[in-house]
């Protein structure tokens, strides 16, 4: 779940800087920040979810390999989402969310580094994740206090703590099954980030247009 912190203030690039060295490294930070508080970011983010959650609920007859290289790449690309959106948050809360995206990327790899794992490992592997990132996500939305839209962030941490102890509390569910709930759970987060980067995008408006007034 990404987690904005509110538009940044407006910085020219250094003219003593040569491109190297710290100021460098500020800049490509700053860059990241940028674009993980935007709202176009946080909608990639939810049609990274919706897009194969609506492929395993269309498709609930799909066999292990093919389930296995969804959840694979959703993993990744979630990770990819959330090592971004990460600089978009203040220092004490960033390692959070990068420790959420190495879980995730970690997870992706071992999903498609073997596809024909059992049901069991796999299982394992996609209840973990969801657990341990909805808890750090839940976290995050009731520690930061003036986290913006903290309902949508605390909602999403929620659903990944259930959905995780779902998985895990029944290891030996057949394909079918855990394509069904890997489905719904991708579904119902995808619309609660889609929501958030409505709510986000009508917040950015809103700071534009005072702004300017």
């Amino acid at each position: 779940m990404t987690v904005p912190r509110g538009p940044g203030p407006e910085t020219g690039p250094d003219p003593l800087t040569d491109g190297t060295g710290p100021a460098a490294d500020q800049d490509a930070e700053r860059l990241l920040a940028d674009l993980g508080s935007s709202w176009l970011w946080l909608l990639g983010s939810a049609v990274a979810a919706l897009v194969p959650g609506i492929l395993a609920l269309a498709w609930p007859d799909a066999t292990l390999h093919v389930l296995a290289v969804i959840i694979g790449l959703y993993l990744l690309v979630t990770g990819a989402f959330r090592f971004v959106s990460s600089f978009a948050r203040e220092q004490g809360d960033r390692h959070l969310g990068l420790l959420a995206a190495a879980l995730y990327v970690l997870a992706g790899v071992l999903c498609l580094r073997n596809p024909l794992q059992t049901i069991a490992a796999l299982s394992l592997i996609v209840g973990a994740v969801w657990l341990v990132t909805g808890m750090l996500t839940a976290w995050t939305a009731l520690a930061a206090k003036g986290l913006p839209h903290r309902g949508f962030v605390l909602v999403a941490g929620l659903l990944g703590v259930v959905a995780g102890i779902v998985v895990l509390a029944t290891p030996n569910q057949s394909a079918v099954v855990l394509t069904r709930l890997v489905g719904l759970w991708l579904v119902l987060l995808g619309l609660t980030e889609l929501g958030l980067a409505l709510a986000w995008r009508s917040a950015l408006h809103r700071t534009g247009f005072t702004r300017s007034g």
